[in-house]
């Protein structure tokens, strides 16, 4: 198993390297903390995911901001503002589209190959009950349609090629420290079951959103 894992230094993404390191796997990261990669600036990740070779059997985006500009989501119409509306849309969407660009490339063409981005269940609008959230909904959302066009385009060349979006549960992280209501996991449960699920798919699940236990998430 080789694997690249984009934002392996943050809560998911470092516990994804780790359990694919456990089991032997050769795992290639790339994050803004350590190594400057910035899925924001386009140029200069164009550039660090070009400079990639070989083949990865999976390619997991762990990247993403629950917000940018504000300290909290978007509770009504009132609140929503161009600048946190746009920086939402470059991290969540426009940043795994980047990765995406290149996964036609990077996974192998003859043999199974898994493309997974993590979305999250709020950017589902069959399951949208509660409103507000609005950049951090509509994002998401935007990234579950890039995933599944992709995965449609991928399948032409990639007979074997999966290509999911996935709602990793609220998990123990920075990312969700202000939420303490929430029943929460550690990343390191989200991503031993998040793995478990991509193992269980095969291509004709490729362009579909699951959730944590494997179950498919409502578009």
């Amino acid at each position: 198993m080789r694997a690249l894992v984009i934002g392996d230094s943050g809560g998911i993404g470092a516990a994804v390297a780790q359990a694919l390191r456990a089991k032997g796997g050769e795992v290639v990261g790339l994050s803004r903390s350590r190594d400057g990669f910035d899925l924001t600036q386009p140029e200069q990740a164009d550039r660090a995911l070009s400079a990639l070779t070989g083949a990865f059997d999976l390619i997991f985006v762990a990247s993403g901001a629950l917000t940018v500009t504000r300290t909290g989501p978007e509770k009504s119409l009132r609140d929503l503002s161009a600048e946190e509306l746009a920086a939402q849309f470059a991290v969540n969407t426009i940043g795994p589209a980047l990765v995406l660009k290149h996964a036609a490339r990077l996974l192998p063409r003859r043999e199974r190959g898994v493309f997974a981005a993590l979305s999250a269940r709020v950017g589902s609008i069959g399951d949208n009950r509660a409103g507000g959230w609005y950049s951090y909904r509509a994002s998401k959302a935007a990234l579950n349609q890039i995933v599944h066009s992709g995965a449609i385009e991928l399948a032409r060349s990639h007979k074997q090629a999966v290509c999911v979006a996935l709602h990793p549960g609220t998990v123990e992280t920075a990312f969700t420290a202000n939420y303490p209501s929430h029943e929460k996991h550690s990343a390191q449960t989200a991503a031993v079951k998040l793995l478990a699920v991509l193992d269980g798919l095969k291509a004709e699940d490729s362009g579909g959103f699951f959730d944590y236990s494997g179950a498919k998430v409502v578009w």
